[in-house]
């Protein structure tokens, strides 16, 4: 059996209490360890780059554009009725 061997380092950080007790929430919501959350995470922060027209489309929201009008991001309720949330 051909298997990949991934080697780890233990690192420690300093967070924040309120973010680590957040994390810890969301770890226990897809009930997993706060390790492998939170690894995951990062991996996918690291590694997944977004592709050319997912790129445009941030962008795009960023600058209040959408295909058919304009984001109004003036508070969070206006936000969702342009969208047409």
């Amino acid at each position: 059996m051909n298997t990949l061997v991934h080697q780890r380092k233990a690192t420690m950080f300093r967070l924040d209490i309120e973010l680590l007790e957040r994390l810890k929430e969301l770890a226990k919501k897809e009930h997993r360890s706060l390790n492998n959350f939170v690894e995951c995470m990062l991996l996918d922060i690291a590694y997944n780059k977004p592709n050319k027209e997912t790129i445009e489309a941030i962008n795009d929201a960023r600058n209040g554009k959408l295909e058919d009008g304009e984001l109004d991001i003036s508070s969070v309720d206006a936000f969702l009725n342009s969208a047409g949330i």
